[in-house]
């Protein structure tokens, strides 16, 4: 029996920039975040080159290092947050051009204060200004599509994705999620998501979330939208971690499993984008992008 599904590929979002980093060596800590690699020779030279090997995996998007790019969190460190942006979509740009790969390139627009604490969302004119600002400065710099992604509230997800829409750029909106699946507002996933959905979200998704939750968002994401879904889980091993710690932190799959699970998706779900979050390597891309052309020839 048909699953009613496309019989294309789903398109392949790249991994996590922020483990490539780490893993590298460039410190990714407060107040500058994955940010501090656009400051440095050395930060930019190994963005360029992560956004290359995730090309070479399969990525058919990749998406820039503007994820802390609000000028709230820039403002105070003396840093111009349109000058960032600039940097960091056009190191995306470069890795295309080293690579001679045509994808799209995203710019990634995260929460203004917490991706993990819905409770620290700022009022809405704040939120209209921030993401008012930092959509316009990704408009300008020339990025294909804008990712509004770990979002983990609807207010800011519709704010921020107006705030895009306004710019005139094809909006993605992502959400985090815990268990039952549910934003970590508490919110459920799938009213969520068709909420967002009528605002003119171009897909919606489920990033940064485990593996097993992950599988759960999927069913509310499918129940939910009548258009484009997809997901980029967290598959770190964090075991006896908690918070953020500035290291390299090893992933609970390897390459093979990662590919495997997201076939499995493919084929109960029809997810349109898929991917990796945290803990993504290219080499799990790669695997994936094998498998998934494997499961289309089939």
């Amino acid at each position: 029996m048909s699953s009613g599904f496309s019989t294309a590929a789903p398109i392949l979002l790249d991994g996590a920039v922020a483990t490539e980093l780490q893993r590298a060596g460039v410190p990714v800590h407060a107040p500058w975040w994955t940010t501090a690699a656009l400051r440095t020779v050395k930060g930019r030279e190994v963005l360029r080159s992560v956004h290359a090997a995730h090309l070479r995996a399969g990525a058919q998007v990749i998406t820039a290092n503007t994820f802390r790019c609000h000028g709230r969190a820039l403002r105070p460190l003396g840093a111009d947050p349109a000058a960032l942006v600039r940097t960091a979509v056009g190191l995306a740009r470069d890795a295309c051009a080293d690579t001679g790969i045509q994808a799209l390139v995203a710019g990634s627009v995260a929460p203004v204060a917490d991706c993990y604490r819905p409770d620290l969302v700022p009022p809405d004119a704040e939120l209209r200004a921030e993401h008012g600002a930092l959509a316009a400065d990704l408009v300008r710099s020339g990025v294909d599509l804008v990712l509004v992604e770990t979002m983990n509230t609807v207010r800011e997800a519709r704010i921020a994705l107006a705030a895009v829409l306004d710019a005139g750029a094809r909006g993605w909106v992502s959400f985090v999620c815990g268990p039952d699946g549910r934003l970590l507002s508490g919110e459920r996933l799938r009213i969520a998501a068709r909420t967002i959905e009528r605002d003119g979200a171009d897909t919606v998704l489920v990033n940064c979330t485990s593996p097993t939750d992950t599988t759960r968002c999927l069913a509310e994401l499918r129940s939910g939208c009548a258009g484009r879904i997809g997901a980029y889980p967290n598959i770190e091993d964090r075991s006896g971690v908690d918070g953020h710690v500035d290291s390299h932190l090893p992933a609970e799959l390897s390459p093979v499993d990662f590919a495997n699970l997201l076939a499995r998706w493919r084929a109960e779900f029809g997810p349109d984008v898929l991917g990796g979050c945290c803990g993504t390597s290219p080499d799990h891309l790669r695997a994936a992008a094998a498998r998934l052309r494997m499961e289309v020839v089939a």
